[in-house]
């Protein structure tokens, strides 16, 4: 039970990053107040060099250590110079509150120079905050810059002396979560073969697999840092390929359970799926583990059958597949990779300009309305802490880009303030008068507050409200009143941004979706002309990189799409919104699978291929036609024959099969767009809507029953996109 529950925390949190960040904020802030509670200072003074030591330890996410001491000294003048104008500021008002409304489209529009100007925005707006909050007097400066230095120095010294970073050992822990997330994908297949296919353990099969895919992209991050290329790059084709082994072995888990299975091969299929698991659960440094025994030799023999001989066949082909898949990419991590063909290094990214009005400028411009807004609605509400209305506004705006981010965003803050405000209350209460107890809990919010910021606003929001309730018992300030004064102003707040969010130069969640969309295009684009300049032998590209680069951009559609999914949306659009992004998954899967499988002039001089990739980037053209100014072409579904031959090898035959479904997965996805097929109309599509707005809100998803239809066993996708199109009930 304990190392199912640790496998449980480690692949919650692969390679333990939050966990770092959250004590490199804690043990930071206890550095501080010791080294100031040495020097006699203040509480204020402590309070300002722990937001500073917080702040830093949550912001300043530079790859190089070098790169780090740059931003943390660039944080310091950034703070510095804040604290400085909220001093000078609140001896001159009006003027604090026009620095304010300045300072925050500044920090906003600083995002769009991630991760340094996330650190540099941030800090300076908390620095404004906090002499606001404090009251801070031109004349106290000197002693309050002093702490914020010190906050600075503290991070610093925890972040390079104590908890200082080793990439080695962070792989390891990323390869323990990898190992622990694709147990996790074995377990819960067992479990969906076990239960006859239920609607739950589907989900829980679903949710597994894209946990993986969030593992493997955590890997991707970390090993640039511990590998050079072509290690890197040959680590990534591999764990590709564990992840598309894993998405197979899942797909075909799906279709076995709606085959008619002996009870004892079910029983057999079960237990070689728990086998499996528990192979894989060992230490990823005992290498040898799977494949030095018998049940992994006879896993690849057992698999090795091309053609379906018996029933369930297939899982245990895909149980082999993905024993073999996990072997090569653990050889690999242990430097295993003399065998390899060496990958061209991928292009650096492209800079950003200084000066461009794009949706981050439109979200700075809105930040700043809405915190004017904030700070008129938070003096009616109360003229000294009217600042709390403004901060909600700089943190719903923070990482956001449309209105309906926004307006969940706030609404996430809200509900968080209102639940922490008891917890704020009851904590407050119980170490009333202790000193000790209150600095204990509030480095404990502080650790929770770091630790879950990435993961629920709710909960962050939630322990924010009880580090104030407790910051104020500290000061001996507290009061009920004064809390529910919070919750007040947080709602002024978020109510002050959604305003501004969607009435100034507002940004539609399907403008910004279709933007997103339009580079999921172009990145497919992209990577189709390289694999087919790849497979035809005329150039090596690294299709690996551009398969990712298409990942990435899927995974922004999945950030832009979520208000659209989100529960309080209506089932039009959660129809719609979850259409997208299964669609998208077949696209990106699909692409992965010919990244992993394609190697240079596999399909030289074949009609096939450039048939294939011809019709794909003519359908990808009109749909980008569609994105732009609309279309009146159709989309070229082509013929309906098999694009595969018993003549074709296994690897040729799987990359061919995997073009076909990324075609269909393309014209699929014209329905997001209301672009028409060849076909005039679908045989399973009931009835189109009468607008492409109304079209596309009512997309259904697919039911399992379809794994079974006939003829898709060959294809290898379980889970095709050929939802019907409702009728919008409006």
């Amino acid at each position: 039970m304990w190392d199912r529950l640790r496998d449980r925390l480690v692949a919650a949190d692969p390679g333990l990053l939050r966990l770092r960040r959250a004590l490199l904020a804690v043990f930071g802030i206890g550095l501080s107040i010791v080294v100031l509670l040495a020097a006699g200072r203040t509480i204020p003074t402590i309070m300002v060099a722990a937001v500073a030591a917080m702040q830093a330890a949550f912001t300043v996410n530079d790859r190089a250590p070098r790169a780090q001491v740059v931003t943390l000294v660039l944080a310091f003048c950034s703070g510095a110079l804040s604290m400085t104008c909220a001093a000078f500021g609140q001896a001159a008002p009006p003027l604090d509150n026009l620095l304010f409304i300045v300072l925050i489209f500044l920090a906003v529009y600083a995002q769009r120079f991630a991760p340094r100007g996330n650190a540099l925005g941030a800090l300076a707006f908390f620095m404004f905050f906090f002499a606001m909050f404090l009251r801070i007097q031109p004349a106290q400066l000197p002693g309050y810059l002093l702490a914020l230095l010190v906050g600075i120095c503290a991070n610093g010294f925890v972040r390079f002396g104590v908890l200082r970073r080793d990439p080695d050992r962070e792989l390891l822990r990323i390869r323990k979560a990898f190992r622990a997330r694709l147990s996790a994908v074995a377990r819960a297949a067992a479990a969906y073969l076990a239960g006859g296919g239920t609607g739950w353990r589907r989900q829980q099969l679903l949710r597994a697999d894209s946990r993986l895919h969030e593992a493997v992209l955590m890997i991707e991050d970390a090993i640039g840092e511990v590998l050079d290329p072509p290690a890197s790059d040959l680590l990534r084709r591999r764990a590709i390929e564990v992840e598309l082994a894993a998405k197979w072995l899942s797909i075909t888990t799906r279709r076995t359970s709606t085959e008619e299975l002996p009870d004892e091969v079910r029983d057999e299929l079960i237990g070689r799926l728990l086998r499996f698991e528990s192979l894989i659960e060992h230490d990823p440094q005992e290498l040898p583990v799977i494949s030095d025994t018998d049940e992994f030799s006879r896993m690849l023999v057992s698999g090795s059958r091309l053609d379906r001989r018996g029933p369930g066949d297939d899982l245990r082909r895909a149980i082999a597949e993905l024993a073999l898949a996990d072997v090569n990419a653990q050889r690999i991590a242990e430097h295993d990779y003399s065998a390899e063909a060496q990958i061209p290094e991928p292009e650096p990214p492209a800079k950003k300009r200084l000066v461009a009005y794009d949706n981050q400028t439109r979200s700075a411009i809105q930040a700043m309305i809405g915190g004017g807004l904030a700070m008129l609605g938070g003096e009616l509400v109360s003229p000294q802490r009217w600042y709390w209305a403004v901060l909600t506004v700089f943190v719903v705006f923070l990482n956001t880009s449309t209105a309906g981010a926004t307006l969940v965003k706030g609404m996430r803050r809200v509900s968080g303030t209102l639940v922490g405000i008891f917890g704020g209350m009851l904590l407050a209460l119980l170490v009333t008068g202790n000193v000790t107890a209150t600095v204990l809990l509030i480095l404990a919010c502080v650790f929770c507050v770091v630790y879950t910021a990435r993961v629920s606003q709710v909960v962050m929001s939630f322990f924010v409200t009880c580090l104030l309730g407790l910051l104020y018992s500290l000061l001996g300030a507290f009061t009920l009143e004064v809390l529910w004064l919070r919750v007040a102003e947080t709602a002024v707040g978020a109510i002050a941004g959604i305003l501004a969010a969607i009435a100034v130069v507002p940004v539609r969640t399907r403008t910004v979706l279709r933007s997103d969309l339009e580079s999921v295009l172009a990145d497919l684009r992209d990577f189709l002309e390289a694999a087919e300049s790849l497979l035809t032998g005329r150039e090596n590209v690294n299709v690996i990189e551009l398969s990712r680069e298409l990942d990435r951009s899927v995974e922004q559609v999945r950030t832009t799409v979520e208000p659209l999914t989100h529960p309080m949306s209506v089932n039009s659009r959660r129809d719609y919104g979850s259409y997208v992004l299964t669609t998208l998954d077949r696209i990106s899967f699909r692409a992965r699978h010919v990244a992993a499988r394609a190697e240079p002039g596999l399909l030289s001089a074949d009609d096939r291929l450039t048939t294939l990739t011809g019709r794909l980037i003519g359908n990808i053209g009109i749909l980008l036609e569609a994105v732009g100014n609309g279309t009146q072409r159709r989309l070229d579904r082509g013929g309906e024959t098999s694009v595969t031959t018993r003549e074709d090898t296994a690897q040729a035959r799987s990359v061919l099969l995997s073009l076909s479904r990324l075609d269909e997965a393309v014209i699929a996805l014209g329905r997001v767009f209301g672009v028409r097929s060849t076909e005039s109309v679908q045989a399973n599509v009931r009835r189109r809507t009468r607008s492409v707005s109304a079209g596309t809100d009512s997309i259904t998803n697919t039911s399992d029953a379809e794994l079974a239809a006939p003829g898709r066993a060959e294809a290898g996708e379980g889970s095709r996109t050929t939802e019907p199109v409702r009728r919008s009930t409006q």
